[in-house]
């Protein structure tokens, strides 16, 4: 177990610094110069030059990128080549803001495909599991931004139950955090519940066909109480890997939905960064991004191997 844990390990850490090298040249090819973005099309050539000083970006790329790398460790990020503030602090603000987003979009859509995917590979091939399986195939084909949009239509403005968007800090107030997060976490978590949804059915109804739930229900378990007592865990094995998935899907996904309910996220200042050209702060925000899916990964690894025996005793 240890080997494996030291094997992942290692390639985490290789994939990282082979992920910051193709973040930093992808965007260092784009075309355009972040000092003439900054100063304007009416900018002498002098007043270019010494912004790209200001900047750095008249160094050679390796100095450039060795510069960056070197600073990631320690959540050095550089400066912003637009507003002059320090990019570290302003994506860890907003990561927060981000991981709130994602951590209710996530709750949701377990809520919602656990019992909706156990119950259509249950009642297969009845009535029940055949609406169950349509309804899940429905949300899947929606997008999060549609879902945002009907659930403000239909919730914020024509119910007026919730607001239709903003973000308050959860240590500002907790009531209005919570009824300004719950729009934009149903509209992340019913369509990754709908995704998921198909994988526990498909995983339930393999486990179904066990020889060890046959065994149980002949010992006289009801075949509901088997399931739980049996069944479920091993129907989690492969889940857990679909979910690790899933997040990283979901936290990309939240960059759209942050700006349809104007949430000062990640994905907002991702966008904002594009918008006004600043490379540096891009660079940041998607580094970030690559880390956080590359350490769900990681993490996935590590509880497919703690959750199925088979690979324990392999390792």
């Amino acid at each position: 177990m240890l080997v494996q844990l030291t094997k992942r390990t290692l390639l985490l850490l290789a994939s990282l610094v082979l992920a910051s090298v193709l973040v930093f040249w992808f965007l260092s090819v784009l075309p355009g110069d972040p000092a003439q973005v900054a100063l304007g099309t009416g900018a002498t050539p002098e007043a270019v030059a010494e912004m790209q000083e200001r900047f750095g970006t008249d160094r050679p790329l390796t100095v450039q990128y060795l510069d960056w790398v070197s600073g990631l460790p320690v959540g050095d990020f550089g400066v912003s080549y637009v507003t002059g503030a320090t990019i570290g602090p302003l994506i860890v603000d907003r990561l927060m803001v981000s991981l709130w987003l994602v951590g209710a979009g996530m709750l949701v859509a377990l809520v919602i495909a656990v019992p909706l995917g156990t119950l259509s590979a249950v009642h297969h091939r009845r009535p029940l599991g055949t609406v169950l399986a349509g309804v899940s195939q429905v949300g899947i084909a929606i997008p999060n931004f549609l879902a945002g949009i009907l659930l403000i239509g239909l919730v914020a403005v024509s119910w007026r139950l919730l607001p239709a968007g903003g973000w308050v800090p959860p240590a500002q107030d907790p009531v209005e955090f919570l009824r300004r997060l719950l729009l934009p976490a149903l509209a992340l978590g019913i369509i990754e519940g709908a995704v998921l949804a198909r994988y526990v059915r498909s995983t339930v109804l393999n486990v179904l066909r066990e020889d060890f739930l046959r065994t149980a229900r002949a010992k006289g378990l009801t075949p509901a109480r088997a399931l739980v007592r049996h069944g479920l865990r091993n129907a989690a094995v492969p889940v857990v890997t679909i979910l690790g998935l899933q997040l990283a899907v979901l936290l990309v996904g939240a960059v759209v939905v942050e700006r349809v309910f104007v949430i000062p996220g990640l994905g907002s200042l991702l966008l904002d960064g594009v918008a006004n050209r600043d490379l540096l702060l891009v660079q940041g925000v998607v580094m970030v991004l690559v880390l956080a899916v590359l350490l769900l990964n990681y993490l996935v690894d590590v509880l497919y191997t703690a959750l199925d025996p088979r690979l324990r005793a392999a390792a």
